[in-house]
């Protein structure tokens, strides 16, 4: 079955009832047993729900897993994630990762006795100098937020293998369409659905998808027991806008190939971060390991925040946005947004700048969105 077909069948199991072609909402909180012995399958949607279970079989068919489970936010399913390790267990993570994750790794999980070591994922020998004795676990962001640097996949797979180590990867910024993580040997693949897996700006939730089973039950667990599961409602949400996820994303990333382009041409702009261009460092590598390049790209701008900032606030069909992912382009400051949680040094290591702006391209007319980046990177 191909992958657009699996986007809109994939979970639906036809109504018996009443014969609706799309899946009921079950908001039921419980459900009753019909004797003490046994029930339908469900007793307590926190531990599961029907309209959850079509979603986690949907975006499970989609990734190629064995196991999913929908959390109610992408930090959610991070966190679920990040329960299979232990105090004492040692993590290596991209430098220039999500500030949310980072906020989590930094932060929340070293004070539970977690360590983390925040490297260059794409220089392979500052990446295999990072794992020590204790290494339990590889998280991979690819391509990473905000510079777009693309991570290779096998690589990381097979050198966490050589040291016993889970690889966990968020494919958030290319959904399931444009890669599939799990075709390069990686262990766990982890989204925000907020993003382009729901695609409407209208809900937040996330998911962890599995390759093994001993993964997906112990992950299972996790969510239950600390009640990391998203509501019947949302998780409705998310398998509606997952139906159109294959036609968006194409729509979306051809824009933005366009869109980066235009920047990568324009005097105003010093760099632009965005692998389908030919001058990414790895280009090369975007194409072996995903379908197309994605519609998230970033720019520094030549005269600094000033400019940066500028172009933020005079854009007019570019509202100014943390998340991405929606119909509608986002533009938004790494700086004080996405990544204000990373400390000042932090960002500086990732090379993360007052100079860098970040969109997320839409579905807007390609034309209508070059000529509002032209008037507010121009100041007119």
């Amino acid at each position: 079955m191909k992958f657009e077909t699996k986007c809109i069948h994939g979970g639906v199991h036809k109504d018996q009832q009443y014969n609706s072609v799309t899946t009921p909402i079950y908001p039921s909180s419980t459900f009753y047993w019909n004797s003490l012995e046994t029930n339908s399958g469900y007793d307590y949607t926190r531990s599961g729900n029907p309209t959850r279970a079509a979603l986690e079989e949907n975006i499970m068919a989609l990734e190629g897993g064995v196991g999913c489970v929908a959390t109610s936010t992408g930090m959610s399913a991070t966190h679920c994630a990040m329960a299979l390790f232990s105090p004492g267990d040692h993590i290596v993570a991209p430098a220039d990762l999500y500030g949310g994750s980072f906020r989590l790794f930094d932060k929340f999980l070293t004070e539970k006795g977690l360590s983390f070591t925040f490297v260059d994922m794409t220089d392979h020998k500052a990446l295999a100098a990072a794992f020590t004795p204790a290494t339990k676990g590889v998280w991979i962001e690819t391509p990473s937020n905000p510079l777009m640097k693309v991570i290779d996949l096998a690589f990381v797979a097979e050198l966490a293998k050589k040291h016993n180590a889970i690889t966990l990867c968020d494919n958030t910024f290319m959904s399931p369409y444009l890669q599939r993580p799990f075709e390069f040997g990686i262990d766990i693949v982890m989204h925000s659905t907020t993003k382009y897996i729901n695609g409407h700006s209208d809900v937040v939730s996330g998911c962890v998808v599995s390759k093994s089973k001993e993964h997906a039950d112990r992950i299972a667990w996790i969510c239950n027991a600390l009640g990391l599961a998203c509501s019947p409602f949302d998780a409705w949400l998310v398998l509606r806008g997952i139906k159109t996820l294959g036609c968006r994303m194409e729509a979306q990333q051809a824009n933005a190939m366009k869109v980066a382009r235009f920047l990568d041409s324009h005097p105003m702009v010093e760099r632009v971060y965005y692998p389908g261009l030919e001058s990414h460092p790895q280009h090369e590598l975007a194409k072996t390991q995903q379908r197309g390049f994605g519609a998230m790209l970033s720019f520094d701008t030549k005269d600094g925040r000033s400019t940066a900032e500028r172009v933020c606030m005079k854009s007019k069909l570019f509202d100014v946005c943390v998340s991405l992912g929606g119909i509608e382009s986002l533009i938004s400051f790494p700086v004080t947004m996405s990544h204000a949680s990373m400390t000042a040094e932090a960002r500086a290591r990732a090379g993360i700048t007052d100079k860098t702006v970040r969109i997320s391209v839409g579905l807007e007319h390609c034309d209508d969105l070059i000529a509002d980046l032209k008037q507010a990177l121009e100041g007119k």
